[in-house]
């Protein structure tokens, strides 16, 4: 690999960490690591890590801003589908859908906290 003339060493086959392939690790994750990027993911997770009580959609609505419903209603589908939120649904008029989070969704509050107090102590002032 070269920039501006200049070689960048590159170790072939040699990234590992802690006894983990970086590049199967990164496969194996690559689905997961698109849902929690995407927009709006964060936004819908984070008040879930306050409460035990179940979200509804409505609430999520009104505390998103900017965010449309159809963003809303295809990002908590693609939590449910991982195992990061649970669904219940009740046959009421008009219908109540509310959102938890799953022990899955639970660690993964866990991890992103710890990740996000790592970028406030080394993010610039």
């Amino acid at each position: 690999m070269e920039t501006k003339g200049k070689k960048i060493p590159v170790i072939q086959n040699k990234c590992e960490f802690a006894g983990y392939d970086a590049t199967k690790l990164l496969k194996e994750t690559a689905t997961i690591r698109d849902l929690i990027t995407k927009r709006a993911t964060l936004e819908i997770l984070f008040p879930l890590c306050c409460t035990t009580k179940p979200v509804r959609h409505k609430q999520f609505k009104e505390s998103l801003k900017g965010i449309s419903s159809k963003t809303l209603s295809t990002r908590l589908s693609e939590l449910v589908s991982e195992g990061i939120l649970e669904r219940k649904t009740f046959a009421e008029v008009p219908p109540r859908v509310e959102y938890k989070l799953t022990k899955k969704g639970q660690e993964l509050i866990e991890s992103i906290t710890d990740l996000l107090e790592w970028m406030r102590k080394w993010s610039k002032k």
